[in-house]
């Protein structure tokens, strides 16, 4: 298998992680660490069952990565993310050393690998990653889209409901 191939292997491992997240109604993020072709470590977002802001598939699975490997430092391993890494998650991504992240869908909003801004690769920090972007982009995309498009359906009709309740 080629390099391509690996990531679109190890990307769709992150897409069914992002499902997992899906099932306990979360955003659907997932991500898989691996080192030399093997799965070390995943997550999926669970801030919302967790109550815990930093509980961001990424987050969730370097931690995971750290114990397995017994280490703080995450040389030679890839992160593959389904979205694109916030800032919190991007300076993790800098802390812990990975060598790569691979991300699938872009996030216009609060990326922080290439789209508002570039903290895995500041020349300023101490350490900087290779960043492969839009693997799998179309379905890591859908999936984000599908979900906040029924979040906003649901949110619409509990407003009709009690707006209705009230009258």
């Amino acid at each position: 298998m080629n390099e391509h191939e690996q990531d679109q292997y190890w990307m769709s491992q992150a897409l069914a992680y992002a499902d997992k997240a899906k099932q306990q109604d979360e955003i659907p993020v997932g991500a898989v660490v691996v080192k030399d072709n093997q799965l070390i470590a995943a997550g999926w977002n669970q801030s919302i069952c967790q109550h815990d802001p930093s509980a961001h598939a990424e987050m969730l699975a370097i931690r995971e990565a750290g114990k397995v490997l017994e280490n703080y430092r995450l040389v030679d391993c890839t992160l593959y993310v389904t979205l694109e890494p916030c800032p919190m998650c991007a300076g993790l991504l800098v802390h812990s050393r990975l060598k790569r992240v691979v991300f699938g869908a872009k996030d216009a909003k609060t990326g922080a690998a290439g789209s508002i801004m570039n903290i895995v690769k500041e020349p300023r920090l101490n350490h900087q990653l290779e960043v492969t972007e839009g693997v799998l982009a179309e379905q890591c995309s859908e999936k984000l889209s599908a979900f906040f498009k029924r979040r906003r359906k649901e949110i619409k009709a509990a407003k009709k409901q009690k707006k209705a309740a009230q009258g």
